[in-house]
């Protein structure tokens, strides 16, 4: 008989705030964790332990609202871990640490982490605030370093999304100011791989972003929702879910590997959506049979054709405040006011049924999917809300594979837990 997925406590990072905590963002090379907190403090956990490390103060006036690690922190040739920080007071601010050892960190039998510097002084191990950025004129919702280039994104309450360029010597550029959206814009998120940028706002759409010619401008618009869009994230870059067994299969696995990641958002309207793009150079008078966006804004050379693929099951009965998107398994977890965590998984048809969608060469018959939602813990934090939820990478003693992974949520308790996954396939 076959044991039903669960997702179950793992640990309580301590000790917690005892503020509200609004995001834990994972390093993405060593073992820990930033989380943004209202007490205007950002703290740093082990993912090994469970304990706090660092308590980082001093640089904002007013609540963290978010925080975001640069892709390459920990493993430059300076060694050092590089974290953005937006705060209520309308600014961000960069962080800096050095980690020694070049970026490499020793690593003890008990599988705690020692981040100092071999032989070096106390300032080292010193979290330095290296760069206030100001311009927006209210809160900064979110922000996100692009994994493609030296480009920062924030978004506020005012708006506007910024792009900031990084230059030398800790120097910070604004190379464009987006003012399209007509609500508060809550999220902002780049493509993996492309210099694609996709925000979410109150005005219930989502806008992608592009360069075109030393000038960013909204390439897409995706309209649909039909209430704030809180998240939105793309598709990791190494998909792995799905494994083609027929010629319908395969097609539809194609045309992903063409169009690149999807996007997936969430909202007040208790849904989740997976939007996708349709590839560029379609053949002459090709019929488009896909579905159709209510809204798309084109401009020029930069503009692009993305679609509703589908919406997962509805399993919240409140708002959606956050989704994450698995580099791994290809899961897609949630969280939001209900105080609910759902995990869900991405399947082929069980009645193996196609449909027609339109491909670069053409009009092809495909296989079609379906999301199922495969376990959920209710009351994660008690009768809090949930802010956040994220997948991370398994590093304490306890891990079962090297790709295991746990799920991070953290909530309005002031809390940050920690959740595995039980009887995964």
């Amino acid at each position: 008989m076959s044991t039903k997925p669960t997702i179950a406590p793992l640990a309580t990072l301590t000790p917690a705030s005892n503020t509200r905590t609004w995001l834990s963002s994972p390093h993405p090379n060593l073992p820990i964790v930033a989380t943004a907190c209202s007490d205007r403090s950002v703290r740093v956990y082990s993912l090994s332990s469970f304990n706090l490390l660092s308590n980082i103060t001093g640089g904002h006036k007013r609540s963290i609202r978010s925080v975001a690690w640069k892709p390459d922190s920990g493993t430059s040739a300076l060694g050092e871990s590089v974290l953005a920080t937006g705060s209520f007071d309308a600014s961000a601010g960069i962080w800096r640490r050095w980690e020694g050892n070049s970026g490499k960190v020793n690593q003890s039998e008990d599988n705690e982490v020692d981040f100092t510097k071999d032989g070096g002084d106390d300032e080292d191990d010193e979290w330095r605030f290296a760069v206030v950025l100001d311009g927006h004129e209210s809160e900064i919702k979110s922000l996100a370093f692009s994994p493609t280039s030296p480009l920062l994104a924030t978004c506020s309450r005012d708006k506007s999304v910024w792009i900031w360029e990084e230059l030398e010597d800790d120097n910070f550029e604004t190379v464009a100011v987006l003012q399209e959206h007509e609500g508060d814009v809550k999220c902002v998120c780049w493509h993996p791989s492309e210099e694609l940028l996709a925000s979410s706002s109150y005005d219930d759409n989502i806008r992608l972003w592009r360069e075109d010619i030393d000038d960013w401008g909204c390439c897409a618009v995706l309209s649909g929702h039909g209430g704030t869009v809180w998240w939105v994230e793309f598709e990791g870059a190494t998909h792995t879910a799905l494994k083609a067994q027929t010629e319908q299969q395969q097609r539809l696995l194609d045309l992903r590997e063409a169009a690149g990641p999807r996007l997936v958002s969430c909202s007040d309207d208790l849904s989740i959506r997976v939007w996708r793009r349709i590839p560029k150079n379609r053949p002459n008078g090709a019929p488009q049979t896909g579905p159709k966006m209510p809204s798309i804004i084109k401009t020029n050379t930069i503009e692009e054709e993305w679609v509703p693929e589908t919406a997962l099951p509805q399993q919240h009965e409140r708002a959606i405040y956050s989704v994450s998107w698995s580099k791994i398994t290809g899961r897609i977890v949630s969280a939001g006011s209900d105080g609910k965590i759902v995990v869900y998984e991405e399947r082929w048809a069980a009645d193996q049924s196609t449909t027609q969608i339109e491909t670069t060469d053409g009009t092809k018959e495909i296989a079609r999917t379906e999301w199922v939602a495969v376990a959920e813990f209710g009351d994660a934090h008690d009768v809090f809300e949930i802010n956040h939820v994220v997948w991370a990478k398994r590093r304490d003693a306890g891990r079962r594979t090297d790709d295991e992974e746990i799920i991070i949520s953290t909530g309005d308790d002031g809390e940050v837990r920690v959740w595995t996954l039980e009887n995964f396939s």
